[in-house]
């Protein structure tokens, strides 16, 4: 394999360095010194910078979603109505049941990129989801009942600044 080949093979195990490259905000040096190449720092930059001049720009847009906030959110019982359930992944349901969390809900043009997005703001926020998903244009994160505020203005943030999707 070229030292471009596994470069580029390397790059694509990071998807942060993936991003910055496509955004230009990299410094080909360090992030050569960075990867597991064998090969020259200076090699592995020029390739660094040749992958980054075939990426598409890294461009984003503002949604138009509708984000609004659902306190008393928790676990529901096996068995519950499933019309109740704001999110279900796996075996697990959240839903209005009086607990301690908080869903955001955010409707309109919302698809996984956009949820991503939302989940790397949340996570430079310092905030972790109980539970997230995305489906038919509605995004549902549930969050602690303490985080709900901070994490409503996160993902307004988020999707203010979302990342284009790739055609």
């Amino acid at each position: 394999m070229s030292l471009a080949a596994e470069t580029r093979r390397v790059v694509d195990r990071h998807p942060f360095l993936r991003t910055a490259l496509r955004a230009g905000v990299i410094n080909y040096t360090a992030a050569a010194r960075f990867l597991a190449v064998d090969g020259e720092t200076d090699a592995i930059a020029t390739a660094l910078r040749r992958y980054a001049d075939e990426l598409p720009s890294h461009e984003t847009e503002s949604r138009d979603v509708r984000v609004r906030m659902e306190s008393g959110i928790g676990p529901l019982e096996a068995g519950e109505p499933d019309g109740d359930a704001l999110v279900t992944i796996g075996g697990a349901a959240f839903g209005p049941d009086g607990g301690g969390r908080t869903a955001i809900v955010a409707t309109g043009d919302v698809d996984a990129s956009a949820l991503a997005d939302t989940l790397v703001r949340l996570s430079v926020e310092d905030i972790s989801p109980d539970a997230a998903g995305v489906a038919d244009g509605t995004l549902v994160i549930v969050v602690d009942r303490l985080e709900g505020a901070n994490a409503l203005r996160a993902i307004e943030n988020a999707l203010e600044r979302a990342t284009v999707r790739s055609e």
